[in-house]
C-alpha cells in the first residue's frame, strides 16, 4: 500500500508533458470547414445607402430602402464563383440589425423597406440554403449605437443585451457553418467572450468562430493579419499563446473591390481584376487557408453588374485552371500510392510506419509537360510535414532535380515553377515529424 501512495504522489508532481506541434489535432468541424476552403462576407446595411464604410450609429434606419432586393441573385452569382459557403453581416459596428430583433428598435424594423416588416437574415438564409450553400453570421461586438456599451456603471447590461441578439441568431436561422467575431473598435470594452461562446455552443455547436489571434481561447480559425487576401509565411495550423498551443487554421478576407467592404457609388475602378483574384486564390487557398472574398449589394439591393460578371469569370477560370489533373489523366504506372493521385481527396497515401522522410514517386507512360503541383495533407492526425520538395527526373543526368521546395503543406500548397518535362515526378518528403498523409499529388499546366 506504501508503495502505492508513494507512485500516486510521485505521479501527481510530475509536471505535465509540455505540448508539441505535431501533437494536435483539429476538430472533425474543423477538417470539415478547411475542406469548403472558399467563401463570401456580404455587407449589406445603412452603410450602403450613405456612402460609407464605417457607420457611427446615428444614421435613421430610413435611410434602408432597397428597391429590387433578391437574395436569389446574390447566390447565383456567388454559387458561380465556386464559394461554398456564404456568411451575412447581421449587424456592424454601427448597431444597425437587419433581422427584426426584440432587443432594439435600431433596426430594418423602423426602417421603410417592407413597411418594417423585412428580415434580411432570414430572406438570405433561406436563399443560401436554396442554392447549396453555408450559412454564417457576422454579429459586431462593437456597438456606436447602443449607450448600454458604453455604460460608466460596467459592462455587463451590454454584454447581456449582445448575448440576446446572439441568441436570436443562433436560434432562429438553421445551421450557421461560421460565426465571426469581429474585434474592430473594442479597445475601450472587455467582453464576457466566455458567455458568448456559451450561448453560441447551446445553439450552434458545430459552428466555427473566427476571431483574431488575441481571442485566441474562444476561437476555432484566426485571422490572416491583414485584409490583402494573402498568407505571407509558412502556414502552421497550430499557433502558440504564451506556450499554449491550439489548432487554428488561418481565414484570409479581402474585398472583391479594393478596400472596400460596403457599396459605394462611381466606384468601378476598384473592382479587383480576373487577374487579381486567381492570385489571391494561389496566396490564400494555395497556402493552406480559407479564401474569404467580400460581396457588396448596391442600394438597389443587388450585386452590381460587373460584379456578378467577375465573379462567374472567377470561377470559371478557377474550374478551367484545376479541372485537368495531368496525374489523374496520364494513367501513372504507379499502384501502391495510387491514393493520393485518384483526384479523390477522400482517399490518402500513408508513408511507412515511424518513418521521419519518405518519398511518392509517380511514372507516366509518355512525358508530361506542367508547370505547377497541388499537395494536400492528410490533417485528421495532425500537420507533421515540416520540408519538402517537388522533384523531376532528368533524363540525361540520370537525376532528380527540384522544381519547387517549402516547408509546410498543410490543407493546401499549390507550387509554382517553370514549365517541365518529364516521365517520373516525386514528392519528397525531406522532414515529417510522423509518418506523412497525403491525400493528394497533382500536376496541372496552366497558361
Amino acid at each position: 500500500m506504501k508503495s502505492l501512495l508513494l507512485a500516486a504522489a510521485l505521479l501527481a508532481t510530475t509536471p505535465a508533458i509540455a505540448q508539441n506541434f505535431s501533437d494536435l489535432k483539429p476538430t472533425p468541424q474543423q477538417t470539415a470547414w478547411q475542406d469548403l476552403e472558399f467563401g463570401v462576407i456580404i455587407h449589406f446595411s445603412t452603410n450602403t445607402f450613405l456612402d460609407r464604410e464605417w457607420g457611427d450609429g446615428t444614421a435613421d434606419p430610413s435611410v434602408f430602402n432597397p428597391t429590387d432586393f433578391d437574395p436569389d441573385q446574390w447566390m447565383q452569382a456567388i454559387k458561380a464563383s465556386g464559394a461554398k459557403y456564404v456568411v451575412l453581416v447581421a449587424k456592424h459596428h454601427d448597431g444597425f440589425c437587419l433581422w427584426p430583433t426584440d432587443q432594439t428598435d435600431y433596426s430594418i424594423k423602423k426602417s421603410p423597406w417592407k413597411n418594417g416588416k423585412g428580415d434580411v437574415v432570414g430572406d438570405v438564409a433561406r436563399a443560401a440554403h436554396k442554392y447549396g450553400l453555408q450559412f454564417g453570421v457576422y454579429l459586431s461586438p462593437w456597438d456606436r449605437h447602443d449607450p448600454r456599451y458604453k455604460d460608466p456603471a460596467g459592462p455587463a447590461a451590454y454584454d447581456k443585451y449582445y448575448n440576446a441578439e446572439l441568441e436570436e441568431l443562433a436560434s432562429h436561422y438553421g445551421n450557421l457553418v461560421e460565426f465571426w467575431l469581429d474585434g474592430a473598435g473594442s479597445a475601450g470594452h472587455v467582453y464576457d467572450f466566455k458567455k458568448i461562446i456559451e450561448t453560441l455552443r447551446t445553439y450552434q455547436p458545430n459552428a466555427i468562430v473566427f476571431a483574431d489571434t488575441g481571442l485566441f481561447e474562444y476561437g476555432d480559425a484566426r485571422w490572416v493579419g491583414t485584409e490583402s487576401g494573402r498568407v505571407p509565411y509558412e502556414n502552421w495550423n497550430v499557433i502558440d499563446r504564451h506556450g499554449y498551443l491550439r489548432w487554428r487554421p488561418v481565414e484570409a478576407d479581402t474585398p472583391l473591390r479594393d478596400l472596400h467592404w460596403f457599396w459605394h457609388p462611381n466606384d468601378e475602378k476598384s473592382l479587383k481584376s480576373l487577374d487579381e483574384l486567381l492570385t489571391t486564390w494561389d496566396d490564400t487557398v494555395g497556402h493552406g487557408a480559407q479564401l474569404m472574398l467580400g460581396l457588396a449589394p448596391d442600394r438597389r439591393g443587388l450585386l452590381p453588374d460587373s460584379d456578378v460578371a467577375r465573379l462567374k469569370e472567377f470561377g470559371e477560370a478557377l474550374r478551367q485552371r484545376y479541372s485537368h489533373n495531368l496525374m489523374a489523366e496520364r494513367n501513372t504506372t504507379t499502384v501502391e500510392e495510387s491514393a493520393a493521385l485518384d483526384n479523390n481527396p477522400d482517399t490518402f497515401w500513408s508513408a511507412p510506419a515511424g518513418s521521419h522522410h519518405s518519398e511518392l514517386v509517380a511514372t507516366f507512360p509518355h512525358p508530361i509537360t506542367f508547370n505547377r503541383s497541388l499537395t494536400m495533407e492528410w490533417l485528421n492526425d495532425g500537420q507533421h510535414i515540416q520540408k519538402y520538395s517537388i522533384d523531376i527526373w532528368d533524363e540525361q543526368k540520370k537525376e532528380w532535380r527540384s522544381v519547387a521546395a517549402a516547408q509546410a503543406i498543410g490543407h493546401e500548397k499549390i507550387d509554382k515553377f517553370e514549365e517541365v518535362t518529364t516521365t517520373r515526378v516525386r514528392l519528397n518528403i525531406l522532414s515529417s515529424t510522423e509518418a506523412a498523409e497525403i491525400r493528394e499529388f497533382q500536376l496541372y499546366e496552366i497558361k
